[in-house]
């Protein structure tokens, strides 16, 4: 089955999700909202394609390849972005976006 199969993929994207949906969180409550605005983006972007790719994943999409490479392009955008900024909450974010690109790249 997909899903045992991806495991390991599976965790990472719910991880990934779960910081990005914290970070857009904790975006919305920064002082410069404007200055944060393509990252608060980026995080709903991508944390809606992990939270997509697991369930696809879940179900046994005969997508996974096309699917992870979209992923992985969007979680290295998220990423990027939030590695510009200083909080803490971002350079997390940031983190898991990375580890989430590389687990989609290598089945993608």
């Amino acid at each position: 089955m997909a899903h045992e199969k991806h495991q390991q993929l599976l965790q990472t994207l719910h991880e990934c999700m779960t910081e990005c949906n914290h970070c857009y969180d904790a975006c919305l409550k920064e002082d410069d909202i404007k200055m944060m605005a393509e990252c608060i983006r980026l995080d709903r972007e991508c944390a809606d394609i992990c939270a997509y790719l697991e369930q696809a994943i879940s179900r046994g999409t005969p997508f996974v390849s096309e699917l992870a490479s979209v992923c992985a392009t969007i979680c290295e955008a998220c990423g990027d972005e939030c590695k510009k900024h200083s909080h803490d909450h971002c350079q997390k974010c940031a983190d898991a976006c990375y580890r989430c690109a590389d687990a989609s790249r290598s089945i993608a």
